[in-house]
């Protein structure tokens, strides 16, 4: 570690002894000797100045283009206005490129953590007051010159932190194919339009299957991440199933079932499908649960990192400090996160640490598999969308949390390790609750690392030899299920 400065403009900046108790937060509580105490009050004051000086300096943002690409009729939409409840945070229209090819006639929705400049932005919750980005993400960029028309922005779950999708502070949203069920989180409203044939891409983000969960339940495809051409067989292809991902307790026989089914059209496509087990893999909830925890709370203090590129500063400046009042406000799974996190760091040295090892481990693992098989398939989620719940601040914190229990088993993982993974719509099964209602079910494929395009070749060639909307269906229910609610 270098030191660039250590002449306070004023040793006023910091007050006598709290060199000293900066250390006791971490249990230190006579770490600097009587001797070396003033000088580290001098270098405690110089960096402050640092810090004083670096917030004077002009923010850098990236420069957004308003007038190729005007923000037409932006509002937040009237309750006649909205669909599947409240699946829309704002509706405008921002037209994209005309010359733009990949994406031409295209319509995209995106989920309301991804800034676009000018339209407010909610992150599902009314704890902090909506804050308005003043340029557009990288990934809005992008769609435009490749031609898309952005029609919106849709709603996220409570600070992105759960798979229901009754925790935004802007309203519930329902599945498409059945109102009063969960369309899954934290992209919730995205895969409910996408799901619904509102548009034809919603863009989210995924952090232990925010896009494959909510995809599940909706009927979409959800891919994390990217890119690639799309062939049109499966032959040649080796695929592995999952033994752990099918024999969890959580798995219900109705989905295990269908997704077994779905596994066998790729033998009828030419590929060799055979059974494979990790045992590790039922490791990854609790790997990813410690990692998140812990990530998690060092994002909702401010000091989000692993990435390079542009950070939000106007977003932390509404966010933070967290108060008394913004706390009660968040929902039971964001306090539940900053809390487990908070104890974790205090009261686990070195656990952090540990879970990054059986990271790695785990990511080794699957890259031995996937060696010998092209693609590893599973269900995405072990059970149907859920009922959602009526729940308010004051009801119990484990109320609200039970009906996304257990829901990421086979999601997590792959944000733990890093590989690319799709959840596929391969049918319907019957709600847990109510056997007359039927809901998607999800197949998740996953490949190595930087291998999208199989996983893209073989989801294609899948939905060229199969009707997924007519699988554990009659065609009298399948016409129910299109039907916009």
């Amino acid at each position: 570690m270098s030191v660039f400065f250590d002449s306070p403009i004023s040793d006023d900046l910091v007050a006598i002894g709290d060199a000293e108790s900066v250390l006791t937060s971490i249990g230190i509580t006579n770490g600097i000797p009587q001797n070396e105490s003033r000088d580290y009050h001098q270098l405690l004051a110089a960096v402050h100045d640092v810090a004083e000086h670096i917030l004077q300096l002009p923010d850098y943002v990236s420069r957004v283009d308003t007038e190729t690409y005007p923000r037409e009729n932006l509002h937040r939409p009237s309750e006649d206005e909205q669909d599947y409840g409240h699946a829309w945070a704002h509706k405008f229209l921002i037209r994209g490129n005309p010359e733009g090819e990949l994406l031409r006639g295209k319509t995209i929705s995106l989920k309301d953590n991804i800034a676009v400049a000018r339209v407010p932005q909610f992150f599902g919750t009314d704890a902090i007051p909506a804050w308005t980005p003043d340029s557009d993400a990288t990934v809005v960029q992008r769609a435009l010159i490749a031609g898309a028309d952005i029609v919106g922005t849709t709603i996220c779950e409570n600070f992105c932190n759960s798979t229901s999708s009754f925790t935004s502070a802007q309203g519930t949203v329902h599945n498409p194919y059945a109102r009063g069920y969960s369309a899954g989180g934290s992209t919730s409203g995205g895969c409910a339009v996408v799901g619904g044939g509102l548009v034809d891409i919603t863009i989210g983000a995924d952090q232990g299957g925010s896009i494959r969960v909510p995809s599940s339940f909706c009927g979409c495809v959800g891919l994390k991440p990217t890119h690639g051409l799309v062939p049109y067989t499966a032959a040649g292809l080796k695929i592995g199933v999952l033994k752990e991902g099918f024999d969890h307790r959580l798995v219900d026989p109705e989905v295990r079932e269908t997704v077994r089914k779905a596994v066998k059209s790729f033998e009828l496509l030419g590929a060799t499908v055979e059974e494979v087990s990790l045992p590790l893999h039922l490791e990854g909830p609790a790997i990813w649960t410690i990692q998140q925890r812990i990530a998690g709370t060092f994002n909702m203090l401010g000091y989000a990192h692993g990435r390079r590129g542009l950070f939000s500063t106007a977003y932390e400046a509404v966010r933070q400090p967290w108060t008394n009042d913004t706390f009660q406000k968040l929902f039971p799974s964001t306090k539940n996160t900053m809390i487990n996190g908070l104890s974790l760091m205090q009261n686990y040295p070195g656990l952090y640490a540990k879970t990054m090892n059986i990271a790695q481990q785990l990511r080794d693992s699957y890259e031995k598999l996937f060696q010998e098989y092209d693609l590893i398939v599973m269900p995405t989620t072990p059970f149907v969308a859920p009922p959602n719940i009526d729940w308010k601040q004051g009801d119990s914190p484990i109320d609200a949390l039970k009906p996304s229990m257990g829901i990421t088993i086979n999601t997590a993982i792959f944000d733990v390790t890093g590989h690319p993974a799709m959840s596929l719509p391969v049918g319907f099964a019957p709600s847990n609750v109510d056997s007359s209602v039927k809901l998607p079910v999800g197949m998740q494929i996953v490949a190595g690392l930087w291998q999208e395009q199989k996983i893209l070749d073989a989801a294609f060639a899948w939905e060229l030899a199969n009707d997924w909307k007519e699988i554990g269906v009659s065609k009298e229910q399948g016409a129910k299920h299109a039907t916009k609610l």
